[in-house]
């Protein structure tokens, strides 16, 4: 049963971290991708503006991302559509309506534009040093993330989202970290206590040998004495073998006096 246990719960550890590494995974992607989207993509010319009036519904809806590259002035044409700045803070997207160029000089014209939606042109012309370039595509709802990322505090709460997520990927790994320390105490401590049975059972071994060496030496010694007394030797088996030979010799005797007798 305990075995059974554990393997459940080694088992339901092992889930869970497969399904927090793919929560956490999909996290990083989606920070990683916004990331791309939001500056990444500068690195290439581009320069991000998120939609916030509907003056060019239905092509750029509101809250939608816009990316603008960089073109020259000269080559734009009516009907266009170029981003350019009002002042320091305000930027505007609106589509060319008519190009007026400079009667002094050459080097300077100015656009007359007007936004999709809207019913008439716009007051103020726009010189060629205040356009920005012109959209080359854009992302919609995407320009709400943009929008509250760049303003507080939108701008402290994506930092703490990030900073949480960090915790978060890194999390299972700490507790991993923890978790094999204690998995090499309990091994070196299990790897302890079988050196100490080898020892003991090695200690154990040369003293069984020793008793099972000495058990014969113990038996034996009574059956060198047995073999070694000396056999008892009787003195009266010469004594009769001497007789015997003496009444042969005297029956010998008996019959060459007997033939010497009949002889005569």
């Amino acid at each position: 049963m305990p075995n059974i246990l554990g393997r459940r719960i080694f088992d339901m550890n092992e889930n869970f971290k497969r399904i927090w590494n793919w929560f956490t995974g999909i996290l990083v992607a989606i920070v990683g991708i916004l990331a791309v989207l939001f500056v990444g993509v500068r690195l290439f010319g581009f320069q991000v503006y998120s939609v916030l009036s509907g003056s060019m519904e239905p092509n750029y809806p509101v809250g939608s991302l816009l990316y603008v590259k960089e073109v020259d002035p000269f080559e734009l044409k009516v009907n266009d559509v170029i981003t350019y700045a009002i002042d320091e803070e305000t930027v505007v997207t609106h589509r060319i309506v008519g190009i007026v160029p400079d009667e002094n000089d050459p080097e300077i014209i100015r656009f007359r534009t007007k936004g999709d939606a809207n019913t008439t042109e716009d007051g103020m012309l726009v010189w060629n040093k205040n356009v920005q370039g012109t959209p080359v595509f854009t992302i919609p709802v995407l320009g709400y993330v943009a929008n509250f990322i760049q303003h507080p505090p939108g701008t402290y709460i994506s930092i703490a989202i990030g900073a949480v997520l960090l915790i978060l990927v890194f999390l299972p790994d700490i507790f991993e970290d923890d978790s094999k320390e204690e998995k090499k105490k309990k091994s070196a401590k299990a790897k302890g206590k079988v050196r100490k049975a080898s020892a003991a059972r090695a200690e154990a071994q040369p003293r069984h040998r020793e008793v099972r060496r000495e058990l014969p030496a113990q038996e034996a010694a009574p059956m060198v004495e047995e073999e070694s007394a000396p056999v008892p030797v009787q003195a009266s088996a010469p004594q009769e073998a001497g007789s015997v030979y003496g009444s042969r010799r005297a029956q010998r005797n008996e019959r060459e006096a007997a033939s010497r007798r009949g002889r005569r």
